[in-house]
Protein backbone atom coordinates (compact mmCIF):
# COMPACT_ATOMS: atom_id res chain seq x y z
CA UNK A 1 0.00 0.00 0.00
CA UNK A 2 2.71 2.18 0.87
CA UNK A 3 4.79 1.63 -2.58
CA UNK A 4 1.45 2.40 -4.65
CA UNK A 5 1.26 5.46 -2.35
CA UNK A 6 5.03 6.46 -3.17
CA UNK A 7 4.21 5.69 -6.98
CA UNK A 8 0.99 7.58 -6.75
CA UNK A 9 2.79 11.02 -4.94
CA UNK A 10 6.03 10.68 -7.52
CA UNK A 11 3.80 10.75 -10.72
CA UNK A 12 1.19 13.78 -9.60
CA UNK A 13 4.93 15.14 -8.85
CA UNK A 14 5.91 14.43 -12.48
CA UNK A 15 3.03 15.65 -14.03
CA UNK A 16 2.36 18.44 -12.46
CA UNK A 17 6.39 19.72 -13.23
CA UNK A 18 5.02 18.78 -16.76
CA UNK A 19 2.43 21.13 -17.09
CA UNK A 20 1.49 22.59 -20.43
CA UNK A 21 2.75 26.13 -20.64
CA UNK A 22 0.19 29.08 -20.59
CA UNK A 23 -0.66 31.07 -23.44
CA UNK A 24 -0.15 34.11 -21.10
CA UNK A 25 3.52 33.05 -20.00
CA UNK A 26 4.63 32.65 -23.80
CA UNK A 27 2.73 35.97 -24.57
CA UNK A 28 5.18 37.46 -22.16
CA UNK A 29 8.25 35.15 -23.77
CA UNK A 30 7.54 36.34 -27.29
CA UNK A 31 7.39 39.90 -26.05
CA UNK A 32 10.89 39.67 -24.32
CA UNK A 33 12.47 37.99 -26.89
CA UNK A 34 10.97 40.46 -29.24
CA UNK A 35 9.77 37.89 -31.66
CA UNK A 36 7.52 40.28 -33.49
CA UNK A 37 10.50 42.67 -33.99
CA UNK A 38 12.68 40.19 -35.83
CA UNK A 39 9.87 39.47 -38.03
CA UNK A 40 10.23 43.14 -38.88
CA UNK A 41 13.92 42.61 -39.48
CA UNK A 42 12.85 39.56 -41.70
CA UNK A 43 10.50 42.01 -43.65
CA UNK A 44 13.30 44.73 -43.82
CA UNK A 45 15.52 42.46 -45.18
CA UNK A 46 13.22 40.72 -47.63
CA UNK A 47 13.56 43.87 -49.96
CA UNK A 48 16.91 44.15 -50.47
CA UNK A 49 17.21 40.60 -51.15
CA UNK A 50 14.30 39.78 -53.38
CA UNK A 51 16.17 42.71 -55.56
CA UNK A 52 19.19 41.19 -55.74
CA UNK A 53 17.74 38.27 -56.97
CA UNK A 54 16.29 40.05 -59.43
CA UNK A 55 18.77 41.78 -60.35
CA UNK A 56 20.81 38.15 -60.48
CA UNK A 57 18.07 36.23 -62.35
CA UNK A 58 18.04 39.23 -65.35
CA UNK A 59 21.68 39.78 -65.73
CA UNK A 60 22.87 40.68 -68.97
CA UNK A 61 19.22 40.75 -70.55
CA UNK A 62 18.51 43.97 -72.25
CA UNK A 63 15.23 45.91 -70.43
CA UNK A 64 13.21 48.47 -71.49
CA UNK A 65 12.38 51.78 -69.16
CA UNK A 66 8.77 49.94 -68.68
CA UNK A 67 10.02 46.29 -67.84
CA UNK A 68 12.72 48.28 -65.62
CA UNK A 69 9.58 50.28 -63.48
CA UNK A 70 7.52 46.72 -63.45
CA UNK A 71 10.98 45.46 -62.04
CA UNK A 72 11.39 48.07 -59.63
CA UNK A 73 7.90 47.88 -58.17
CA UNK A 74 7.69 44.05 -57.66
CA UNK A 75 9.85 43.24 -54.81
CA UNK A 76 7.79 46.47 -52.63
CA UNK A 77 4.36 44.64 -54.13
CA UNK A 78 5.83 40.72 -53.40
CA UNK A 79 6.96 42.15 -49.85
CA UNK A 80 3.78 43.44 -49.41
CA UNK A 81 1.78 40.20 -49.35
CA UNK A 82 4.20 38.39 -47.54
CA UNK A 83 3.06 40.92 -44.77
CA UNK A 84 -0.31 40.43 -45.13
CA UNK A 85 0.18 36.52 -44.63
CA UNK A 86 2.81 36.28 -42.28
CA UNK A 87 1.57 39.36 -40.01
CA UNK A 88 2.97 39.10 -36.20
CA UNK A 89 -1.15 38.99 -35.51
CA UNK A 90 -1.49 35.94 -37.91
CA UNK A 91 1.41 34.12 -36.81
CA UNK A 92 1.35 34.77 -33.03
CA UNK A 93 -1.65 32.27 -32.09
CA UNK A 94 0.49 29.84 -34.03
CA UNK A 95 3.94 30.45 -32.37
CA UNK A 96 1.81 30.19 -29.17
CA UNK A 97 0.56 26.80 -30.20
CA UNK A 98 4.37 25.44 -31.29
CA UNK A 99 5.83 26.80 -27.60
CA UNK A 100 2.94 25.13 -25.77
CA UNK A 101 3.39 21.61 -27.88
CA UNK A 102 7.09 21.77 -27.35
CA UNK A 103 7.69 23.43 -24.02
CA UNK A 104 6.53 22.76 -20.40
CA UNK A 105 5.27 25.74 -18.09
CA UNK A 106 8.36 24.72 -16.31
CA UNK A 107 10.88 25.58 -19.18
CA UNK A 108 8.87 28.67 -20.20
CA UNK A 109 9.40 30.00 -17.03
CA UNK A 110 13.58 29.60 -16.61
CA UNK A 111 13.37 30.63 -20.08
CA UNK A 112 11.70 34.18 -19.34
CA UNK A 113 14.01 33.96 -16.45
CA UNK A 114 16.98 34.17 -18.69
CA UNK A 115 15.89 36.93 -21.26
CA UNK A 116 15.73 39.06 -17.98
CA UNK A 117 18.84 38.61 -16.68
CA UNK A 118 21.89 40.94 -18.72
CA UNK A 119 23.03 38.29 -20.69
CA UNK A 120 19.06 37.16 -22.63
CA UNK A 121 18.75 41.16 -22.87
CA UNK A 122 21.78 41.36 -24.72
CA UNK A 123 21.25 38.12 -26.43
CA UNK A 124 17.75 39.45 -27.57
CA UNK A 125 19.53 42.92 -28.48
CA UNK A 126 22.08 41.59 -30.90
CA UNK A 127 19.87 38.95 -32.31
CA UNK A 128 18.93 41.43 -35.01
CA UNK A 129 22.38 42.00 -35.70
CA UNK A 130 23.51 38.47 -35.84
CA UNK A 131 20.42 37.64 -38.29
CA UNK A 132 21.45 40.45 -40.53
CA UNK A 133 25.43 38.65 -40.83
CA UNK A 134 24.07 35.28 -41.13
CA UNK A 135 21.99 36.15 -43.85
CA UNK A 136 24.28 37.97 -45.21
CA UNK A 137 26.80 35.41 -44.99
CA UNK A 138 24.21 32.80 -46.99
CA UNK A 139 23.37 34.51 -49.50
CA UNK A 140 27.04 35.01 -50.74
CA UNK A 141 27.07 30.54 -50.50
CA UNK A 142 23.93 30.46 -51.97
CA UNK A 143 25.15 31.04 -55.90
CA UNK A 144 28.07 28.82 -55.66
CA UNK A 145 25.64 26.35 -53.96
CA UNK A 146 22.87 27.09 -56.98
CA UNK A 147 25.64 26.71 -59.29
CA UNK A 148 26.84 23.37 -58.31
CA UNK A 149 23.17 22.28 -57.47
CA UNK A 150 22.30 23.40 -61.72
CA UNK A 151 25.73 21.63 -62.65
CA UNK A 152 24.42 18.23 -60.82
CA UNK A 153 21.54 18.39 -62.18
CA UNK A 154 22.68 19.23 -65.78
CA UNK A 155 25.15 15.70 -65.04
CA UNK A 156 22.48 13.46 -64.06
CA UNK A 157 20.38 14.81 -66.80
CA UNK A 158 23.22 14.26 -68.99
CA UNK A 159 24.04 10.50 -67.83
CA UNK A 160 20.43 9.56 -68.23
CA UNK A 161 20.25 10.57 -71.61
CA UNK A 162 18.40 14.02 -71.68
CA UNK A 163 19.92 17.25 -72.74
CA UNK A 164 20.62 19.59 -69.91
CA UNK A 165 19.10 23.25 -70.77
Amino acid sequence: MRAIFLATTFLLAVSARAAPATPESIEQLLTLTRAEGILDAVYANMDQIMRQAMAESLKGQKITPEQQRFIDAAPARFARVVREELSWDKLRPMYVQIYQQSFTQEEIDALTAFYRTPAGMAFVAKMPAVMQRSMGAMQSRMRPLLDRMQQAVDEALAESGLKPR
